[in-house]
C-alpha cells in the first residue's frame, strides 16, 4: 500500500439527465447529503450565512458572516472561541450548534514514492468513499489539489477507471471543499506550504454535477474561503454541451478545459459514450463561443493511446474541426491497470502525433501523470482500498 503519512491535526472527522436539467447535490449547495436538516457551513459563501443569519434572527451582518467564515474556512480553526477579535457569543453559540461542520474521514493515504504526490480516500457521512490528491507543483512547498465532483461517474469512458465504478451520487459542495481543505491543513501543518490551485479532475464529470461543483468553485476561490485565485481553478469536461454553454453564459472566470481524444465521431464515441449525445460540430461550436467570450486559448485534453488516437487522420481532423479556434493541446499518456487495456504510446509514435499536430500551428503540451505507483493518476481514481484484516488493528 506504499508509504503513509501520519494524520495531520485536523484530519479526524469532526462530528440524471444530461442533456436538460443536471441532478446537483442540493438546490443552495450548503446542505448535506444525509437527510440532516442543518445547513452546512462549508458549502456557504458569506451572502449565504449573511441570509442564513437573517432568517434564522441570529444577530450580526455582512462583515460578521465574512469573520466567521475567515476563521473556520480559510484559516482552519476549529471553533470561533479562538478569534483574536471575536464575534458575539450568540452568533458564535448559533453557528456551533445549528450549523453543520462535519468534515469527512479520512480513511488511507498513499504516497507516491516517485514524486511524493499523495491519493486521499475519503469516507463520507453516509459511508461513500471518494478521493483527492495532493500535486507537488515546481515550485518547492507550492500544491495543487485534485478535487472529486461525483461517487463514480456516469460516463463510461473507455480509458478510466472510474467510469467503471458507475455513479453512486453527485458530491455536495461543502464535501469538495472539506476534502480541499484537508490537504490544505495538512500541507500547513507538515511544511507550512500552501496549495495554490484546485483541479476538478477527480472522480466524477464536473458537468453532470454543475451548480456543486460552481458553487465549490466560488468557496475556494473567495477570500474568505479558499483564497485561491480563480485562473487558478480548473473544471474538466467531457464535453457536456449544453453546460458548456451555461458556463460560458454565466461568464465564470475559472479554467476550463474539455476532454476531446479524438476528432473523429465514430471513434470518439467508441472512447467517450457520451460523445454520441452531441456532434462534434455541436461540441465545436459551443467551444468557439466559450472562446469568444473568455478569451486566451481553448485547452483541449487528448489522452493518447498507443494505436488508437496518435495517427495523422486525427490531427488533420481536429485541424478541420477546431482550425479556427485558439487552441493548448494538453497531451497525456493513458494510465491503465488491466492486462489487456490501453498501452501508452511509445516515444516515437508520440513525437510523430506531437509533429503532426503542428499543423494546428497551437501550443502542443506534454502533461505528466503523477501518482501512476499508487493509482492516483488521470483515469486511475476507483477508491482502491484495502480495509484492515483481523491482524491488523484498524
Amino acid at each position: 500500500m506504499g508509504e503513509h503519512l501520519a494524520a495531520g491535526p485536523r484530519s479526524r472527522p469532526v462530528g440524471a439527465s444530461l442533456g436538460g436539467a443536471v441532478a446537483d447535490s442540493a438546490p443552495d449547495g450548503v446542505s448535506g447529503v444525509d437527510g440532516a436538516d442543518r445547513p452546512h457551513l462549508l458549502g456557504m459563501l458569506p451572502a449565504d450565512l449573511l441570509a442564513w443569519m437573517q432568517q434564522n434572527g441570529v444577530p450580526g451582518g455582512i462583515t460578521e458572516a465574512r469573520k466567521v467564515l475567515g476563521h473556520l474556512v480559510s484559516t482552519g480553526e476549529p471553533h470561533l472561541s479562538s478569534m483574536r477579535l471575536p464575534v458575539s457569543k450568540a452568533l458564535s453559540a448559533a453557528v456551533h450548534s445549528r450549523l453543520d461542520h462535519q468534515r469527512l474521514e479520512i480513511l488511507e493515504r498513499f504516497v507516491d514514492p516517485a514524486d511524493k504526490s499523495v491519493r486521499y480516500l475519503f469516507r463520507h457521512p453516509d459511508g461513500a468513499t471518494s478521493e483527492a490528491v495532493r500535486i507537488p507543483l515546481h515550485k518547492a512547498g507550492r500544491y495543487s489539489v485534485c478535487l472529486s465532483s461525483q461517487v463514480g461517474c456516469a460516463m463510461r469512458c473507455a480509458f478510466c477507471a472510474t467510469g467503471r465504478l458507475g455513479l453512486q451520487r453527485n458530491l455536495a459542495a461543502w464535501e469538495m471543499v472539506a476534502a480541499f481543505m484537508t490537504v490544505r491543513d495538512e500541507v500547513r501543518a507538515e511544511n507550512g506550504g500552501r496549495v495554490t490551485g484546485a483541479v476538478f479532475m477527480g472522480q466524477g464529470e464536473p458537468l453532470h454535477n454543475y451548480g456543486a461543483v460552481i458553487r465549490a468553485a466560488q468557496i475556494l476561490s473567495d477570500p474568505c474561503g479558499g483564497r485561491i485565485s480563480a485562473d487558478a481553478i480548473t473544471i474538466s469536461t467531457v464535453g457536456l454541451v449544453p453546460r458548456i454553454r451555461q458556463y460560458t453564459a454565466e461568464g465564470h472566470k475559472f479554467r476550463l478545459i474539455v476532454s476531446l481524444s479524438s476528432a473523429i465521431a465514430e471513434r470518439r464515441e467508441g472512447l467517450l459514450p457520451i460523445a454520441g449525445k452531441w456532434s462534434l460540430e455541436e461540441l465545436a461550436e459551443a467551444l468557439r463561443e466559450h472562446q469568444a467570450a473568455a478569451g486566451g486559448r481553448m485547452t483541449v485534453a487528448w489522452v493518447l493511446m498507443s494505436g488508437v488516437n496518435t495517427g495523422p487522420e486525427e490531427a488533420e481532423a481536429l485541424a478541420r474541426l477546431l482550425g479556427d479556434v485558439p487552441l493548448r493541446v494538453n497531451l497525456i499518456d493513458v494510465n491503465d491497470a488491466r492486462p489487456d487495456g490501453f498501452r501508452r504510446a511509445p516515444d516515437a509514435e508520440r513525437k510523430a502525433f506531437m509533429d503532426a499536430l503542428q499543423v494546428l500551428r497551437a501550443p502542443v503540451v506534454r502533461r505528466y501523470s503523477v501518482g501512476q505507483d499508487q493509482r492516483s493518476a488521470c483515469g486511475m481514481l476507483a477508491s482502491t482500498w484495502a480495509p484492515p484484516t483481523a491482524e491488523e488493528p484498524a
